[in-house]
């Protein structure tokens, strides 16, 4: 199974197996990280599921959609490599992602 690193707002690093098909929201949910709340379930309706996508990987992942972009504007915290983690889908081609949660607004 590729893998999925995700950093915690303190720091902690942990790597975990991603499940292809999914969300990287679904991943990190499932993974057991309840800092990152997603609210909405994964529909592009809040911003509760925000990363910050390490840049090395910026590119593969892809930009953010015009809804996407919308909703990370509602952000203090949005940098260049801002994403909404439900709107990532998790690829064989992203093992290896490393992705930031986001500090809560």
């Amino acid at each position: 199974m590729p893998k999925l690193t995700i950093v915690t707002r303190d720091g902690a690093e942990s790597t975990v197996e991603g499940r292809v098909g999914w969300s990287v929201m679904e991943n990190i949910r499932d993974s057991g990280f309840d800092e990152l709340l997603a609210l909405c379930g994964g529909c592009c309706s809040c911003a509760t599921c925000h990363v910050h996508v390490d840049p090395e990987w910026i590119d593969a992942v892809g930009p953010a959609n015009a809804d996407e972009s919308d909703l990370l504007d509602t952000s203090d915290h949005r940098i260049e490599t801002s994403r909404l983690s439900c709107q990532i889908e998790f690829k064989p081609e992203l093992d290896g992602l490393r992705v930031q949660i986001a500090p809560e607004d």
